[in-house]
């Protein structure tokens, strides 16, 4: 039987994360703590699509969906294999109000990551959009996907933790106020399994228009949340600290 897999939130970054000086080498170690997944299921904040879509069940060329970087972040490839099974098992539970777009590759949420996660490529993958932005649909539709870790696969909500382009800074080690305070109360709203409040995060967490002037890159944390529920009180923060000013936390829960 295979194993079952905890639930990860992570903090993707932007394709020049791969050359940060720690990012890599945190991913590369939390992968190897984990138990070997069947397939991995995840969730980018780059892809919003409703109804409810997952992307291409082969090998397709990677979506990057990015403009102005160096031409080297255009060159990475990520052959991860399909997982038309998957695919089947999330249709068999979502019901068949999910659409596919058999041409979508990976795009840069989904791909960057596991490039250091699982750089040989050689799990299956599936991208999953999200068809809203509410937070309570986004937690039943991970409650919905949640057996999946029973059959060994490994969901993921990619984001990122704080998220505004415009309160960028100069190096890793400084943030703005309004995005540490906005991060030390999703840590403390996490640790006390306060769903209610992460639920009205824009109304209950501290400058939540500040940190997320959007909220697609919170997000996903809904669908890991929903996905990791039972599992809430075996969570923790397995990456931290700061990228150019945004949060990098990221959560394992189970």
């Amino acid at each position: 039987m295979p194993a079952t897999m905890p639930v990860l939130y992570l903090s993707h970054g932007a394709p020049p994360l791969a050359d940060h000086a720690r990012w890599p080498a945190e991913l590369a170690a939390w992968s190897s703590e984990l138990p070997r997944p069947t397939a991995i299921l995840i969730i980018s904040a780059h892809w919003e699509a409703a109804p409810i879509a997952f992307g291409a069940t082969t090998t397709v060329p990677l979506t990057y969906d990015f403009g102005g970087f160096p031409e080297k972040y255009y060159r990475v490839r990520y052959a991860a294999p399909g997982a038309p099974a998957l695919a089947a098992k999330v249709r068999a539970l979502l019901g068949s109000g999910v659409a596919e777009v058999p041409d979508r590759g990976l795009d840069h949420g989904a791909y960057v990551p596991l490039k250091e996660m699982y750089p040989d490529a050689d799990v299956p993958v599936l991208q999953l959009s999200m068809p809203t932005l509410d937070p309570t649909r986004l937690l039943e539709i991970g409650r919905t996907l949640a057996p999946l870790r029973e059959e060994g696969v490994l969901i993921v909500g990619s984001g990122f933790f704080t998220h505004n382009l415009r309160a960028l800074t100069a190096d890793d080690e400084h943030a703005h106020g309004f995005m540490a305070e906005f991060d030390a109360w999703g840590r403390e709203a996490l640790a006390e399994n306060d769903l209610d409040a992460l639920l009205d995060f824009e109304n209950k967490a501290p400058a939540a228009h500040l940190a997320h002037p959007r909220t697609e890159h919170f997000a996903p944390l809904f669908v890991s949340l929903g996905a990791g529920e039972a599992d809430l009180d075996r969570q923790r923060t397995v990456i931290d600290g700061y990228w150019l000013g945004l949060s990098r936390r990221s959560i394992q829960f189970g």
